[in-house]
C-alpha cells in the first residue's frame, strides 16, 4: 500500500508541474488545439484520479470500516497484499489532506456551476429586455440565431438547451454575407463542441488550487485553444482570409491590432488565420491523442496492480 500511495504521488506530482510548463512553451498546440484541449483534459484527469484511488487506498488503511466495504468482494488474498494493516503513520495526514481537497474541490465546482447558471438568467434578462417579445400572432422573437439592434458590431453564442446565437445589426451593416457566416460558424462551433463545460471546469479548478501549475496553465490554454478551435472550424468552411477579415471587423472598435495584452491573443488569432501553421500528420496526431488517453489509466494500473498480482 505504501508503493502504491508513493507512485500515486510521483504520478500527481509530475502531471501537475512538469508537464504543463513544458505543455505551454511547446508550438504544436497552436497547429492543433483540438488535439491540445484533448492532451490537457487528459492530465486533469490523471491527477484527479490520482486523488481519488489515493484517497480511497488511504481511507482503507485508516478506517477499518471503509476497509471493509471497499474490498468486500475481494478474496482475503487481496485484502493481504494491500498490507492495509500496517499503515505508515503519514497515511492518516495524507488521507485528511485528500479527504479536505477532494471537498474544497467539489464546492468549488458547485460555486461555479451556480455561478454560470446566475449570470446565464442576468444576461437572458438583458436579452430580454434589448429584445422585447413581439405582439400575439406574430413569429417568436426566440429562437438559434437572436439578432439585437446595436451599432457596434458583436456576435456571441449563449449556452443553454438549445444553445442561442446573438448577433448585433452593427455586425449585419459592418460585414459582409461571407464574413458573417464565418462569425456564425465560429460560434456554432463552440456549441457543438460544448466548450462553455471546459472553460467552467477550468475556471473551479484554477479558483480553487491557484497555486498548482497545472490547473492555473489549464485555465489560460483552455480560454485561448477554444477559440483557436473554433476559428479553424470556422476558417475550414469559409476560408481562413474570411474568416481573419471578420474578425478584424467584429473587434476593430477594441483594439484588434493593439499590442495590449488583453487584446494579443486577437492579433495572434488574425496572424494565424493569415498565414496558416502547418498541421501535424495523420499518424502525430492519432499518437498524440492516444497516448494521452492512455496517461489517465496508469493511476487505475498502480491501484489494481496489488490485487491482479494477487488473483494471478
Amino acid at each position: 500500500m505504501t508503493v502504491c500511495l508513493l507512485l500515486l504521488s510521483v504520478v500527481a506530482v509530475t502531471a501537475a508541474v512538469p508537464v504543463p510548463r513544458a505543455l505551454t512553451r511547446a508550438a504544436w498546440p497552436e497547429r492543433e488545439p483540438v488535439v491540445a484541449l484533448w492532451v490537457w483534459q487528459c492530465l486533469v484527469a490523471t491527477v484527479l484520479l490520482c486523488c481519488v484511488t489515493a484517497l480511497s487506498l488511504g481511507a482503507a488503511a485508516v478506517f477499518g470500516t471503509v476497509r471493509a466495504q471497499l474490498f468486500a468482494p475481494a478474496p482475503p488474498a487481496v485484502t493481504a497484499a494491500y498490507d492495509l494493516s500496517t499503515a505508515p503513520p503519514w497515511a492518516a495526514a495524507l488521507t485528511l489532506l485528500l479527504a479536505c481537497g477532494a471537498a474544497w474541490t467539489t464546492a468549488m465546482l458547485a460555486r461555479e456551476l451556480v455561478e454560470a447558471r446566475r449570470r446565464r438568467a442576468q444576461a437572458r434578462a438583458h436579452l430580454r429586455e434589448r429584445a422585447p417579445d413581439l405582439p400575439a400572432g406574430l413569429p417568436a422573437a426566440r429562437g438559434p440565431l437572436l439578432v439585437l439592434e446595436d451599432e457596434y458590431p458583436d456576435a456571441w453564442w449563449m449556452p443553454g438547451s438549445p444553445p442561442q446565437l446573438i448577433v448585433t445589426t452593427g455586425a449585419l451593416h459592418r460585414l459582409t454575407g461571407h464574413q458573417i457566416d464565418a462569425v456564425l460558424t465560429h460560434e456554432r462551433g463552440h456549441a457543438r463542441a460544448r466548450h462553455d463545460w471546459l472553460l467552467h471546469l477550468s475556471t473551479a479548478l484554477a479558483t480553487g488550487f491557484p497555486r498548482i501549475p497545472l490547473f492555473a496553465h489549464f485555465c489560460d490554454q483552455t480560454h485561448r485553444l477554444v477559440e483557436l478551435a473554433a476559428d479553424d472550424t470556422a476558417s475550414r468552411r469559409c476560408g481562413h482570409l474570411t474568416t481573419a477579415l471578420a474578425l478584424i471587423e467584429l473587434n476593430q472598435h477594441r483594439g484588434v491590432l493593439s499590442c495590449a495584452s488583453s487584446h494579443r491573443l486577437l492579433g495572434e488569432r488574425v496572424d494565424r488565420l493569415l498565414e496558416p501553421p502547418p498541421r501535424l500528420g495523420r499518424r502525430h496526431r492519432a499518437l498524440t491523442t492516444t497516448t494521452a488517453a492512455l496517461v489517465p489509466l496508469l493511476p487505475l494500473l498502480i491501484a489494481f496492480a496489488p490485487g491482479l498480482t494477487a488473483l494471478s
